[in-house]
């Protein structure tokens, strides 16, 4: 008797549809700026100037990410009228239009501290900020290190909200399905993020590892990247990942890869 009850119990497991043990997992893009100006990449994204008379107007995005009732933000761009090249439209009015509001967003992921990924932190209040230890540390030192964005982070800090520092990668929701990557050299934490659709498969996106699909092609690294041994590492060890499952790489800044995803509001799945 106890036999078949364990057979019974054992097939009841086994038998629990697949959707109810991996949550729909789709990816939106978001607008969080353009280039107000061309630009010259040969001057600042090359540093054996590489890339001639190349120009090019970049853009600025940010990503939600929903995972069964879950939500994660993946970078934060410019903040409404901070700058010319940021967006009109907040961060927190684009999710409202896919019915999501600021305070059910579980997780911010950050790529890196540079005040285009991280202008719009403020509306987050339920979250957890995920970003790397070397960027945490860059923000929170007195004085915070060149080039961080530290006032983006001021009442984060301020108001003692969740912070996870990572120094390895992490597995966002537990199984699988977006994981953050810690590919440091553009800034001491820097983070890259893969996200696994069911239809569309695999998704790379690249922070800052990589600025443009040339920078991509040639490994080209920017003068004013932190260290450029870990960068070299880093774009090594993406773009394995990349080959290795066929993913398809988002290159952040290159208005060329927006249409690789739906436009918004609709999401990849």
């Amino acid at each position: 008797m106890k036999k078949i009850l364990f057979l019974l119990a054992a097939s009841a497991l086994f038998s629990v549809p697949a959707a109810a043990q991996t949550p729909e997992v789709t990816l939106t893009r978001i607008d969080c700026g353009t280039g107000a100006t061309p630009t010259k990449v040969n001057e600042r994204f090359s540093d054996t100037f590489a890339f001639g008379d190349l120009t090019l107007t970049f853009t600025f995005s940010c990503y939600l990410i929903k995972h069964g009732n879950d939500y994660m933000v993946w970078d934060t761009g410019f903040a409404p009228g901070s700058t010319p090249n940021a967006p009109k439209t907040s961060l927190a009015d684009y999710l409202a239009q896919v019915k999501v509001k600021p305070e059910q967003v579980k997780f911010v992921g950050i790529s890196h501290f540079h005040g285009d990924h991280t202008g719009q932190l403020l509306p987050f209040t339920n979250a957890t900020l995920l970003i790397g230890k070397g960027d945490w540390d860059g923000i929170t030192a007195n004085p915070p290190v060149q080039g961080a964005n530290a006032a983006g982070f001021k009442i984060w800090i301020a108001e003692g909200r969740k912070v996870e520092p990572l120094t390895n990668d992490k597995d966002v929701f537990g199984d699988g399905s977006v994981l953050i990557l810690r590919t440091p050299g553009h800034t001491p934490g820097h983070q890259a993020l893969l996200v696994r659709l069911k239809e569309k498969g695999a998704v790379l996106l690249t922070g800052d590892l990589f600025h443009f699909r040339e920078n991509y092609e040639a490994s080209g690294q920017p003068w004013f990247n932190t260290d450029r041994a870990q960068t070299s590492a880093s774009m090594d060890r993406f773009k394995t990942l990349a080959k290795n499952l066929n993913a398809t790489v988002i290159i952040q800044h290159d208005r060329r890869d927006i249409e690789k995803l739906p436009a918004f509001p609709a999401a990849a799945r």
